[in-house]
C-alpha cells in the first residue's frame, strides 16, 4: 500500500495501458507531459484504482 505521496499516471498506448508511479504533486487537468517522444494531456484527475492507494491518478490521452 503507498503511503500517499506522489500520484499514479494512467497512459495509453497502442500496446495497452500503464500505470506509472511518480513523485511530487499531481499535474492539472489540461495541462500537457512528456512522456518519451510523446505529448499527453491530463483529461481526468481520480482515485487511485489499486486497493487501499489513497494517492490520485492521473488520466491522460496523447496529443
Amino acid at each position: 500500500m503507498a503511503d500517499g505521496n506522489g500520484y499514479l499516471l494512467f497512459v495509453w498506448s497502442p500496446a495497452g495501458y500503464s500505470l506509472r508511479e511518480l513523485q511530487g504533486d499531481p499535474p492539472q487537468v489540461g495541462e500537457e507531459l512528456e512522456d518519451g517522444e510523446r505529448q499527453l494531456i491530463v483529461n481526468k484527475i481520480g482515485a487511485s484504482p489499486l486497493p487501499g492507494d489513497t494517492r490520485r491518478c492521473v488520466f491522460s490521452v496523447g496529443k
